[in-house]
């Protein structure tokens, strides 16, 4: 496989980035057929394709609901809002890919290679976002202020916006690129992406190791590791045997998805184990139903840097 190309990839499992690349192959001129697909289903006269995964994602929705309303109540817990911010892209990454993989919109369409770049830039910038939770944590900087939300906001608009336009770029081969020379997307999709994972996980490590008074820490942040390798091997290694195997009734994607959603539980699930709460504060204003929105800046409490 050249470097950057998206064949092999495409080939053993049915991104929706692979509809919009350019074919190796002479009968057609974009998409890259995948070996073994999950079969769509119609119902209402409406084709809906990736069924299972449908289920997965509305499921995710519900989960990150949840933890929505369990981070708003941490009132005074270190990286509050930007944790908000970085469950919020993930719910819109997750209602992009419903929209893209259940043929919302059709990959014949026009529009569809404009969804699958906003999927794209969508996932950048939740990789971004959760790059900054975690350098948050180490308080180099007031978090929760309103410098802290500009910047996270801003990195996170500037990173979507490049995975964006340089995906819609290549889907549409406008200027000097086109649709076949996928290089570009495969740098910036999967290798910087990547890197930016790779250094929110050491730097949590780094964190446990060094700032905290417990190891427990690192079970959820290993766990959201393994969550995510495990998702990542089940779509690129084993999704065929898993599509054969399931009657193309589900594909990897399915498990993709799921160990996607619990891997975001455990990076909750870690960022609650490092931060606490003034539990004499929280309970006063719920109890007097005080309106927060802009007095979690007064008082804060970790249980590191104490």
């Amino acid at each position: 496989m050249a470097f950057g190309s998206f064949n092999d990839i495409c080939n053993k499992a049915a991104f929706p980035l692979c509809s919009v690349v350019g074919s190796q192959s002479k009968d057609f001129t974009r998409g890259i057929l995948p070996e073994c697909y999950a079969r769509p289903v119609e119902l209402a006269n409406t084709m809906i394709f990736q069924i299972g995964n449908a289920f997965v994602q509305f499921g995710g929705l519900a989960v990150l609901l949840m933890i929505i309303f369990n981070i708003r109540q941490k009132y005074t817990a270190i990286g509050r809002k930007e944790m908000l911010h970085f469950t919020y892209l993930f719910i819109g990454l997750l209602v992009s890919t419903l929209v893209v993989d259940c043929g919302v919109s059709p990959p014949s369409s026009t529009s569809y290679s404009y969804f699958v770049s906003i999927q794209l830039g969508l996932a950048s910038a939740t990789c971004i976002s959760l790059l900054y939770n975690g350098l948050v944590c180490f308080q180099f900087w007031e978090d929760g202020s309103r410098k802290s939300m500009w910047l996270l906001r801003i990195i996170s608009l500037i990173w979507f916006l490049i995975n964006f336009f340089v995906s819609v770029s290549s889907f549409k081969s406008w200027g000097i690129t086109n649709n076949k020379d996928t290089l570009a997307i495969f740098i910036i999709t999967y290798i910087v992406n990547a890197i930016i994972l790779a250094t929110y996980v050491v730097s949590q490590v780094i964190l446990v190791f060094f700032a905290l008074d417990s190891n427990w820490p690192l079970g959820a942040i290993s766990l959201a590791v393994f969550f995510f390798v495990a998702g990542q091997v089940l779509v690129y290694v084993f999704n065929v045997q898993i599509c054969k195997g399931t009657s193309h009734y589900i594909d990897g994607l399915f498990f993709g998805s799921l160990c996607n959603i619990f891997a975001v539980m455990m990076i909750y699930k870690f960022w609650d184990m490092i931060t606490t709460d003034d539990l004499e504060f929280s309970v006063a204003t719920a109890e007097n139903g005080v309106n927060t929105f802009g007095m979690e800046e007064d008082k804060r409490n970790s249980i590191f840097f104490n």
